[in-house]
């Protein structure tokens, strides 16, 4: 059985939290949860990931 999760990176006109937020994957990773697919969705400022692992 899988478990889902959906995390957000807003995004910045100027600025970059591009490290933060590759950190925060990384994190996830380590815990087993893998990128399924990122969708930023028009009108929005934030990009949403899906992420998936096998629940234990």
């Amino acid at each position: 059985m899988k478990e889902y999760k959906i995390i957000k990176q807003k995004t910045k006109v100027f600025g970059d939290n591009d490290a933060t937020f590759e950190k925060e994957l990384n994190d996830y990773a380590r815990l087993g949860w893998q990128v399924t697919s990122a969708v930023m969705p028009s009108h929005s400022t934030a990009m949403k990931v899906i992420l998936e692992r096998t629940k234990n």
